[in-house]
């Protein structure tokens, strides 16, 4: 989501900036009024977002968590629990238009895990890395998470070597959801 003055963003302001975007599209969301098509369309958008963010997440920045932080394992592994429990909720409305009476209750309960992530992310997490990583090595990561979205746009099936092993089922599933939401998105944007 960086655009082209945006290379020298360290991680944590990467992430923050793609979190706003995120927050935008809830914002837009909300506006939509209840039942219309126009907000389908937005979760479509925002579920390809998030998974996204996801994969570059997991990609370059928790093996750098792991790597560098005291308690790092223990901090992934709440990342993965909450990203685990976002992408269940995108596939709960996956099939779910509109004007389904569980659409909206679904959203609310994406916007909830998704406010809180990046809470969480921008008041621990991102302080943590700022505590503990050089400029250079944030910068680095800031790249690092940039190339990963890139690549993640270009090949949705990206995967780790440091994937942990409970998060693949997951992972799997989502690249799957993302390929047909992808296909759907752009089939949106062609009409």
């Amino acid at each position: 989501m960086a655009g082209p003055n945006d290379v020298d963003r360290d991680v944590t302001r990467e992430l923050t900036a793609d979190h706003r975007e995120v927050d935008h599209l809830f914002d837009s969301l909300d506006a939509a009024p209840a039942g219309d098509p126009e907000r389908k369309r937005l979760v479509d958008t925002l579920t390809v977002e998030l998974t996204r963010l996801a994969a570059a997440e997991e990609e370059a920045l928790h093996p750098a968590v792991r790597r560098h932080l005291s308690g790092g394992k223990a901090l992934v592994a709440h990342e993965v629990h909450d990203l685990g429990a976002i992408e269940r909720t995108l596939k709960d409305l996956e099939g779910r238009d509109a004007d389904d009476p569980a659409f909206d209750p679904l959203v609310a309960t994406l916007h909830e895990q998704v406010s809180r992530h990046e809470h969480e992310d921008e008041e621990g997490l991102f302080v943590e890395l700022r505590r503990n990583l050089s400029k250079e090595e944030l910068d680095t990561l800031g790249a690092d998470v940039r190339r990963a979205m890139a690549y993640t746009e270009a090949h949705p099936h990206l995967r780790t070597a440091d994937t942990p092993p409970e998060y693949e089922p997951l992972s799997m599933a989502a690249i799957e959801f993302v390929d047909r939401l992808r296909a759907l998105f752009h089939g949106h944007i062609r009409t």
